[in-house]
């Protein structure tokens, strides 16, 4: 009997053992936070649990210090700051620990710091980057030389290719040209990237860049692509507003096109550029008609 019963205790303990797993498990799940007791452990769990962000980068601070998941650690801690509108604090933790970081962790950072960049102004610092990540993809340097990566969004992962990746920093390269209000390589930039890989948003973009140069009839064929559901992405209720409202904006100028710096091509990384489509295959066009004018216009200059 008493055998009996020591085993029906034992049982009980493993069952009571199973389900507390268990339930610890789900927890974490339903919490995303990581299992354990360390500086990062406790610097997601005040992030994600208790919704303190100050406490948080408190922790992710130590966990940077103990080598504690440092990649994870600085990336996140520089999110948190973002956050709080700590911007610049977080520019320069990631510009001084970064160095403690792996290899493989150095691109996650880039995103971070050109979302650090946009959020406080720094125009020609997000350019610069992302030029250098563009730089790195024509040089056969990024991706670790594979034509796919594993990108994470919204806790979800998938797979982007080189093709995607360079037309989404070329389409955020361009709009920092156009909050430089250089509008004529901001165009350069948006041709590029939807002969790459086309999308409405960027066309929108790409038609707005035409209207601050005055050159409306193109802007009108651009944009009128997306309301007639030429584009991936055309309809999308947001890309076909915005669209719209381009278009009833170009019909109510009037004005002058603002004067356009036709200096202010930066050739030798549009010619790299050039060199990388080149290489995938051929497009509409190697060269836009643009610079030939623009090469015209500097010989000119130059007499």
């Amino acid at each position: 009997m008493e055998g009996m019963m020591s085993f029906k205790i034992s049982n009980n303990s493993t069952a009571a053992a199973t389900t507390k797993g268990k339930k610890d498990e789900l927890y974490h799940v339903i919490h995303k936070v990581p299992s354990g007791d360390t500086p990062y452990v406790r610097a997601k769990h005040a992030q994600l649990v208790e919704k303190d962000p100050e406490a948080a980068i408190v922790l992710f601070w130590k966990a940077i210090n103990a080598g504690d998941r440092v990649d994870s650690a600085l990336k996140d801690m520089a999110v948190v700051m973002k956050q709080l509108d700590r911007t610049e604090e977080a520019i320069e933790a990631i510009k001084s620990f970064r160095g403690l970081c792996s290899k493989q962790a150095q691109d996650s950072l880039d995103n971070v710091l050109i979302d650090l960049y946009k959020k406080c102004g720094k125009i020609e610092e997000q350019i610069d980057l992302l030029k250098r990540k563009l730089r790195l993809i024509y040089q056969g340097a990024a991706f670790n030389g594979r034509q796919t990566k594993t990108a994470r969004s919204h806790g979800k992962k998938f797979q982007v290719s080189v093709k995607q990746e360079t037309s989404r920093l070329l389409g955020n390269l361009g709009w920092a040209y156009m909050q430089k209000g250089n509008y004529m390589m901001a165009e350069v930039v948006y041709r590029k990237a939807q002969m790459i890989d086309p999308d409405s948003n960027k066309a929108c973009n790409l038609g707005l860049s035409l209207i601050k140069q005055g050159r409306y009839e193109d802007a009108q064929l651009v944009l009128e692509d997306v309301l007639q559901s030429r584009l991936p992405g055309a309809d999308e209720t947001k890309s076909r507003r915005r669209a719209h409202e381009l278009l009833m904006e170009l019909r109510s100028i009037h004005d002058p096109p603002e004067s356009v710096d036709l200096l202010g091509l930066d050739d030798d990384f549009v010619k790299g550029l050039e060199q990388l489509m080149n290489e995938w295959g051929p497009f509409r066009s190697k060269r836009l008609p643009i610079f030939e004018e623009i090469s015209q216009f500097r010989d000119q200059v130059a007499c």
